[in-house]
């Protein structure tokens, strides 16, 4: 309020509009003044206007000076508007700054139990989340533990792959593992008696199982010495020539191992006309049926038949069934004399039932007998209790048990 402030003029002001009224009031009298005294120097006769000017000039200074008093209450009056206009915006500035104080501190208490809530949420939430990670963590060192098991558990079954694999690499450990496998399923299909292993024949050849099945057909030769080379071949060829060079050698392969087992294990007289060539494979068996059908019926001509572990588990049981009924065969004698005595000793057991029946019936006769003289002494008992001396009368002879007789 102080400072010098610079002096503006506004036109939406009262006062300044009365001023700049006032202002052109002067000018045009001033004006008005000069034309009047230039006219009154030209003519004489306007001397006596000059007068009525100079009333007019009066008037019009009397006229001014009245609006310079207006304009003075004018500005009077809006210094008074002003100065009450401040006054009422001072109180309602500070009326706003209580009111933004009063807000801002609620709003800083709000904000302050705001903080204090999120923080104990907070709190909360890093608790559990610390609890849950300390189970994660337990879980995941479990599951951690049970990874390295597996892992070990995998680099064993790695080892044993590659020991299977460098047996399946060698031919005579190849012959081995397919001997073995053919053991294991010939033992759980078929008695023990019923075949042997390694069973040297009258060529003095070597069947790796010979199966004792009756005549006819007469004991069959099983072979497990299958040459998978070529079939390995088959397998990891990579372009057409290498397939076909690879199943040209196969399909050598396979005839001649057909050959082999028809010249050594069917010896007429001695063997089955037949023998099985087993694959320990699967996969081999399915390709072999698959793309070579005409090695299959080569087989089928030389009698030599072809077996998986699957369709040899099958054809063994098969030759279980034969082996069951060629010993039922062999038993029928000793059968039927076993039930021949079995109907003897029916018979003599009917016979004593129907004595035993007999004894049962005569001891059923005698305790009737026994009950009818238990009746009778009990009433001659009776009568005496009572002391009745009168004559007792003759009692009806049929009813008399006699002493001496069947009845004791």
């Amino acid at each position: 309020m102080n400072e010098t402030q610079p002096f503006t003029l506004r036109l939406d002001d009262p006062a300044t509009l009365a001023l700049i009224v006032g202002a052109l009031i002067a000018l045009v009298l001033l004006a008005l003044l000069i034309a009047t005294v230039r006219r009154a120097g030209r003519a004489a006769e306007a001397a006596g206007q000059i007068g009525t000017v100079s009333k007019a000039v009066e008037a019009l200074a009397q006229g001014q000076h009245e609006l310079g008093g207006r304009i003075a209450s004018v500005s009077e009056s809006q210094q008074t508007g002003q100065a009450q206009i401040v006054a009422a915006m001072e109180a309602r500035l500070a009326e706003v700054q209580s009111q933004v104080a009063d807000r801002l501190h609620q709003t800083a208490l709000h904000s302050a139990r705001t903080l204090n809530d999120m923080q104990e949420k907070v709190n909360e939430t890093l608790a559990g989340s610390s609890k849950q990670t300390a189970t994660s963590l337990t879980q995941l060192t479990e599951r951690l533990a049970q990874i390295d098991k597996a892992q070990a558990n995998i680099e064993k079954l790695s080892g044993d792959v590659l020991g299977l694999q460098d047996i399946l690499s060698n031919k005579q450990t190849r012959g081995a593992f397919g001997e073995i496998q053919l053991n294991d399923i010939v033992s759980k299909a078929l008695p023990r008696d019923s075949y042997t292993l390694q069973a040297t024949l009258s060529n003095g050849k070597r069947a790796d199982c010979l199966i004792h099945l009756p005549n006819p057909p007469g004991p069959i030769v099983i072979d497990a010495k299958f040459p998978l080379e070529a079939y390995e071949q088959l397998r990891a060829a990579s372009t057409e020539a290498e397939k076909t060079q690879a199943a040209r050698a196969l399909r050598t392969a396979v005839k001649t191992h057909i050959s082999a087992i028809s010249e050594r294990y069917i010896i007429e007289g001695e063997t089955a006309d037949g023998a099985l060539m087993f694959l320990p494979s699967e996969a081999v068996y399915a390709e072999l049926h698959a793309n070579f059908a005409e090695v299959v019926r080569e087989g089928f001509a030389a009698r030599v038949w072809i077996v998986s572990p699957t369709t040899c588990m099958a054809t063994l049981n098969t030759m279980r069934a034969v082996l069951k009924d060629a010993r039922m065969r062999e038993q029928a004698g000793a059968i039927r004399k076993e039930l021949a005595l079995l109907h003897a000793d029916v018979d003599r057991l009917g016979t004593r039932v129907g004595n035993l029946d007999r004894h049962f019936g005569q001891a059923a006769k005698d305790i009737e007998e026994i009950k009818i003289s238990a009746e009778k002494a009990g009433k001659r008992a009776h009568r005496l209790d009572a002391f009745d001396f009168e004559e007792l009368a003759p009692e009806d002879e049929s009813q008399v048990v006699p002493l001496t007789g069947p009845a004791r």
